[in-house]
């Protein structure tokens, strides 16, 4: 399939709420996962309950402390937990990965994974002492982007967790169906933390071709640069661009779950925002 090109630059301003062309892709998934009753209560308005975890997830504010405008924080925080439990923010994320895929928007060819450590605040799994943090209690995101940087599967761990040990994890997190190995040779970039035979068995059972930064190894050319250009920074950048959702950056919910399907649903803006770029060309701006 051919590959389009991503044009740099900004397509939209910080989502804050849904902007009606991500809400008539996300409305069907609602539909099927929650269809309408006939009798009973009417159902809460789920553009709304989705716009206050989008501005919990930007702002990482406290459940209950979500704007009043948003209603009941309890209702929030129910249908929040439902989403994650029924898999629909990892659904409008695959979605949106799959619309771009149709369009030729995902470079399968080069990928690369990489974990963060961050901070976590209260207790609950996947949860332990940070390294880097002075053995804080902490918890790690492994994410694994296709070659322009989009997300394509997330694992979270303890932060004690090696980055070998979440690989295979994170290869299986993929929300999209990735093309056979066999018919598109696909190239898994790796800094030196996956140097080892975990690293390099969970590359052979993705079927990849892994490019592994082996430990002391620096290739240079007679003037002393490097001789390939590094892929693996797409990863970090997209780690940092995670990382800019205040509720992703410091964990504060007690459940993985809560916290992976936070991280899942700014995969998915992520992924929108290119869909954007796509559909609209001419409106990126300087």
């Amino acid at each position: 399939m051919p590959t389009v090109e991503i044009t740099p630059g900004r397509s939209l301003p910080t989502i804050w709420e849904l902007p009606d062309e991500l809400w008539e892709r996300i409305e069907p998934i609602l539909a099927r996962h929650y269809p309408r009753a006939s009798t009973g209560r009417p159902r809460s308005d789920l553009r709304l309950v989705l716009d206050a975890i989008i501005y919990r997830l930007r702002s990482g504010v406290q459940w209950n402390r979500l704007p009043r405008e948003f209603g009941p924080d309890s209702t929030v925080h129910h249908w929040f937990q439902r989403f994650v439990a029924d898999g629909v923010l990892r659904e409008i994320w695959a979605e949106l990965v799959c619309e771009c895929d149709e369009l030729g928007a995902v470079s399968w060819e080069w990928q690369a994974a990489d974990g963060v450590m961050g901070k976590s605040r209260f207790e609950g799994g996947a949860r332990g002492p940070n390294p880097t943090d002075r053995a804080k209690p902490g918890t790690k995101k492994s994410v694994i982007v296709e070659q322009a940087g989009g997300p394509l599967g997330v694992a979270i761990a303890a932060a004690n967790v090696h980055d070998t040990k979440l690989l295979q994890a994170t290869i299986d997190a993929i929300v999209a169906e990735r093309p056979d190995p066999t018919d598109v040779v696909q190239h898994l970039c790796l800094d030196k933390a996956y140097d080892n035979p975990t690293g390099e068995a969970a590359c052979a059972a993705g079927g990849y071709v892994a490019h592994i930064r082996r430990i002391g190894e620096e290739k240079l050319d007679g003037w002393g640069h490097k001789t390939h250009p590094a892929r693996r920074w797409v990863v970090e950048r997209t780690l940092a661009w995670l990382q800019r959702c205040r509720a992703i950056l410091i964990r504060y919910d007690k459940k993985p779950a809560n916290y992976e399907g936070l991280v899942q649903l700014a995969c998915g803006l992520l992924w929108y925002r290119r869909l954007h770029r796509l559909n609209h060309p001419d409106r990126v701006l300087g």
